[in-house]
């Protein structure tokens, strides 16, 4: 138990490897707000998952730099040596802002975590040592050039290939991808952008034997993803509907999915993501950790994250590589067999290389009480 001293911004621009286009837009560089924070005793790292803007959430980067700096940074720098069963109802005087919150949660613990030597997989009850890698692919131009990257990411190892679809560039593209690799896990991410007239498309996509559907449609309709859960056979996955462990347990009694997408920077930090794990794998539901294109600081928190036991379904937490040509942190590397070591040094187990958080730092600011 210690004070937090001093909470500083970064916002960070690290250029990707290739461009990930979604239905929300197509990113060339992943641009976002690092938190470092520090106490009496260790510093700690956080990363915001909000965007330039706001596309997947009605947060964005700009929003995420105020709330921090104005609202929640002074919530902790006011508080007399907080721990970490504190945080909840320090940060509760802001609503919502479950990104912006995450950061500063995720940095608070990860500078508990140093402090007393523990890792953040050991804390969170992680019981393996690595996790299946799957990963993520943003729409192609071309049919040809989705191939092209499929059989790029299965010669590498990755154990689930998920494909962002959107109207008119779905059933085709998808059954192009079945036809190559008729026994691989594949999965589609709709990223909400159909509604339940579409319930044809998912009856065809119905025929590719699919791991899931993800969040299809849109974000705040529970009601509609049940209706379409009970008409299609292909389990549903609920993403940007699941904000708080509450959101799980009613999306699970609803019927509206079958699998949840836990990513811990959508839903405020890695304590609610570990209630989303409880709440899911006590009904039974099976989870996976999804990815925001995390720089090392993300991905070391969704790879301990992932080793818990409850996340049962390869996730998005692909190789550093995958994205980057140059990380932020030390490189995240995948094994031959499609899996990566889980970080077990205090803490997150990894720090921003210092030369690199200069060379792609836009801006700073330094927060104090």
């Amino acid at each position: 138990m210690s004070a937090v001293r001093a909470i500083e911004l970064h916002m960070i621009g690290l250029p990707l490897v290739r461009p990930f286009r979604t239905s929300f837009g197509t990113s060339t560089e992943k641009i976002c707000v690092l938190v470092r924070l520090d106490t009496d005793d260790a510093e700690g790292w956080g990363e915001c998952v909000a965007e330039v803007e706001p596309g997947y959430s009605e947060e964005f980067n700009e929003g995420a730099w105020l709330v921090i700096r104005d609202h929640l940074a002074p919530a902790l720098l006011g508080a007399d040596a907080p721990e970490i069963d504190d945080i909840d109802a320090l940060l509760s005087r802001v609503r919502g802002n479950p990104m912006a919150k995450a950061a500063v949660v995720d940095a608070f613990v990860d500078a508990e975590l140093r402090a007393r030597g523990v890792a953040l997989a050991t804390w969170l009850g992680a019981g393996r040592e690595r996790v299946v890698c799957g990963v993520s692919i943003g729409i192609a131009d071309t049919t040809d050039e989705l191939l092209d990257q499929v059989d790029g990411y299965l010669d590498e190892g990755y154990q689930r290939i998920k494909l962002k679809v959107e109207p008119g560039l779905d059933v085709d593209r998808v059954e192009a991808v079945r036809s190559a690799h008729p026994d691989i896990a594949l999965s589609v991410d709709a990223n909400a952008a159909y509604s339940i007239e579409d319930l044809d498309v998912f009856r065809a996509l119905d025929e590719f034997d699919l791991l899931m559907i993800e969040q299809p449609l849109h974000h705040a309709d529970l009601v509609r993803h049940a209706e379409l859960q009970r008409a299609i056979g292909t389990d549903v996955c609920l993403d940007e509907s699941i904000r708080s462990a509450a959101d799980a347990a009613a999306a699970i009694q609803l019927g509206s999915c079958r699998i949840v997408n836990v990513k811990q920077g959508r839903v405020g930090g890695i304590i609610e993501a570990r209630r989303v794990h409880d709440v899911c794998r006590a009904a039974g539901v099976p989870v996976w950790c999804g990815g925001m294109l995390e720089t090392g600081v993300g991905r070391a928190q969704n790879l301990a994250l992932a080793a818990m036991p409850g996340f049962t379904l390869p996730g998005d937490t692909s190789a550093s590589g995958r994205y980057f040509p140059d990380d932020l942190t030390e490189p995240f590397m995948m094994a031959a067999d499609g899996t990566m070591s889980v970080p077990m040094g205090p803490g997150i187990g990894i720090v921003p290389r210092q030369d690199r958080l200069a060379e792609t730092t836009m801006r700073s600011e330094l927060i104090t009480s």
